[in-house]
């Protein structure tokens, strides 16, 4: 009983900690189950190792060593598809949580400045986390529906078998999960707008976050008794900052894959720009693909490698470290460039502590995927622009690959396995726990400059 109220009282103190434990129990629980006889095909065997990696890369949205339509039965299929609505869900609503945790801790004045700025008044956890779920099921029934549909009229699926598709897809889309049920994920579609289409949006809505889309809908036009205001600062950092990455990623993979034979070099160039801007939605931590990867340019691979780093917005689907800290660095470093004192951005002053955070998950991002590519290349022999792919995107929990994730041995592959969980909890739990352990020193010391550059 004294343990039990000691880890509740660990819990309260420090909730960053519950949000690693929950997930970690989740994929110890998928892992398990995946090893059910049941939950492979015939003749396909399931060790521990292979379970696990599924599990973390279902909850993560990220990387897969087997096919999930070839390996898994119907009932793993079904596991795999819980794992990744949970995890989508998971991260969504602890994320959401925690953001108010951290604004409960924060003093007055910053309460009274954040609560003008703030994405949307979630409310009690009640309300939230029933906003998170009908948000998340709304976008996904559209989404499946959608594709459902194209299957069965488009590519002659029978109906029951359309709408599993329809579902399957709708669910790791929003999730920015990346699995699907061909061993080629999305490749044999790679023409046809109306699967690939549904499939970027759901992605980029995932990604955007829910207090993004929250703050979309309740001021969207024509929503009765809608209180008309200015959007927050994290929501225009947020759709500004996915909009220019979108774009940039768009035009970096037609321009570099233009004229490639294994790419985009043998379609038209409607073709060509549906897959560019695919390209470009899902290197953003969704993980589906429409092109061999593998046959990219080395200059797209390390284009996308920075799109996976950065990733989505803060309390959604998608990995990195969010699409706001990339924003605060840019802003410093141009306020720095420009001499000026403060950094400011979209009408708006940031504090020290932001710019500190944004550095801290920055910097320590770079670090984990360093150290990733490190042990990977000790233990494989494969390329090192092959192994930076790979540790960026299990990081970005992004799930691209240039073809080596089944080939890793059990080193690699437990290091990959790291990457995913630690890139899923990690970059919402440091900032948070940055956050939460603000404290005002009585006392400064001297000031000195030591030589930068």
């Amino acid at each position: 009983m004294g343990t039990t109220r000691a880890w509740r009282s660990r819990l309260a103190g420090h909730p960053t900690r519950g949000v690693v434990l929950a997930f970690a129990l989740v994929v110890v629980l998928g892992a398990a189950l995946l090893m059910v006889p049941a939950a492979a095909e015939p003749g396909k065997d399931t060790g521990v190792l292979t379970a696990l990696f599924t599990a973390t890369g279902a909850v993560s949205g990220g990387l897969s060593i087997v096919g999930t339509g070839s390996h898994w039965s119907g009932f793993g299929e079904s596991i795999v598809l819980a794992l990744i609505q949970v995890g989508g869900f998971g991260i969504m609503t602890l994320a959401s949580l925690l953001a108010l945790f951290v604004s409960g801790r924060l003093g007055m004045r910053t309460q009274l400045t954040t609560q003008a700025e703030r994405s949307g008044g979630t409310g009690d956890i009640r309300r939230l986390v029933l906003g998170v779920a009908s948000t998340t099921l709304a976008i996904e029934l559209v989404t499946a529906v959608l594709i459902a549909v194209r299957f069965h009229l488009g590519h002659g699926l029978a109906a029951w078998n359309a709408v599993y598709h329809g579902i399957f897809y709708g669910i790791s889309a929003f999730n920015n999960a990346g699995f699907g049920l061909r061993d080629d994920n999305l490749v044999g579609y790679a023409n046809d707008p109306w699967i690939v289409l549904p499939i970027a949006v759901a992605s980029v809505l995932g990604a955007l976050g829910f207090p993004v889309l929250l703050e979309l809908l309740r001021n969207r036009p024509g929503t009765r008794g809608a209180t008309r205001r200015r959007w927050s600062l994290h929501t225009r950092l947020t759709l500004f900052t996915s909009a220019v990455l979108l774009a940039v990623g768009t035009v970096m993979t037609c321009a570099l894959e233009w004229s490639n034979p294994r790419t985009l070099g043998s379609v038209d160039w409607g073709d060509k720009l549906l897959n560019g801007f695919f390209t470009a939605a899902s290197a953003r931590t969704a993980g589906f693909n429409t092109v061999d990867t593998g046959a990219m340019e080395p200059a797209t691979l390390l284009g996308i490698c920075v799109l996976m780093f950065i990733g989505g917005g803060s309390a959604g689907t998608a990995g990195g470290i969010k699409v706001t800290t990339f924003a605060v660095l840019g802003a410093a470093i141009l306020a720095e460039v420009r001499g000026h004192a403060d950094t400011d951005i979209m009408g708006r002053r940031l504090s020290a502590p932001t710019l500190r955070q944004a550095l801290t998950v920055a910097l320590m991002g770079v670090g984990l995927v360093i150290a990733g590519t490190l042990v990977l290349l000790t233990v494989t022999e494969e390329q090192a622009e092959a192994v930076l792919f790979e540790a960026v995107s299990a990081f970005g929990t992004v799930g691209l690959s240039t073809g080596i994730t089944a080939d890793l041995p059990a080193a690699g592959r437990l290091t990959v396995i790291v990457l995913m969980f630690v890139g899923r909890v990690g970059p919402i739990t440091l900032a948070s726990a940055l956050a939460l352990r603000q404290r005002d020193r009585r006392y400064t010391l001297p000031e000195e400059r030591p030589v930068i550059g």
